[in-house]
């Protein structure tokens, strides 16, 4: 009888150590997921657009079109060194924008551009700029009203994913509206195309597009 009792008791021990076990395992790991350091929002983004340079455009979720092969494969103007900045600094480093960044500077929006939270830039190329005759073209950068309503045509609120894009109509920050079509990785923004998009900065999503939008 007393070699029952005790066999019982080992056992009953012997489970309750395994549960002690398994509890402290359960708080340890807990601990370790609550002191773990939280990334921050750019380095999430520098990390994702790496991941997408090393791996290609065709990567889901990632940049996509034929011109992101014009954009650098490295420093402040490649995907990654974008993602770390805000979205007019981004585009000041990627030459495939440097009209665009002009534009930006002249009417005075660099400081607007940077500071605002979750937008979406649909920036024209310059070869997009250069469709448009030089002399319209010279009036309009020297006309800081007229040129401030046409960049903030280009941009709208919240980080646009492609599948957000797809049959929307989206206003502006000018006031109008942009109509989008398309879906995969072919869309069009008016008459404009998208010839790389879904690329991260640190404060925006950018569609680089093939042709300057004009509001009515």
């Amino acid at each position: 009888m007393k070699s029952k009792v005790f066999t019982a008791t080992a056992l009953a021990i012997l489970a309750l150590t395994a549960a002690c076990g398994n509890d402290t395992e359960a708080s340890d790991g807990a601990a370790n997921r609550a002191t773990a350091p939280a990334s921050s929002p750019a380095e999430t983004a520098a990390t994702w657009a790496a991941t997408q340079a090393a791996t290609g455009p065709a990567t889901a979720g990632g940049p996509f079109g034929a011109a992101c092969s014009a954009v650098p494969a490295s420093g402040e103007g490649s995907f990654t060194g974008m993602a770390d900045d805000p979205v007019a600094t981004a585009a000041s480093n990627n030459p495939v924008l440097s009209t665009l960044v002009t534009a930006v500077k002249k009417a005075g929006l660099v400081d607007t551009l940077n500071s605002a939270k979750d937008i979406t830039v649909f920036a024209p190329t310059n070869d997009a700029f250069a469709k448009i005759p030089k002399a319209t073209l010279d009036k309009v950068l020297a006309d800081k009203a007229t040129l401030t309503k046409i960049l903030t045509y280009h941009v709208v609120s919240g980080k646009k994913t492609p599948a957000d894009l797809g049959g929307a109509s989206l206003e502006t920050l000018q006031g109008g509206r942009l109509t989008v079509k398309g879906t995969g990785e072919d869309y069009t923004v008016n008459d404009a195309k998208v010839v790389c998009g879904n690329v991260p900065t640190g404060n925006a999503t950018v569609y680089i597009v093939d042709t300057v939008l004009m509001p009515k």
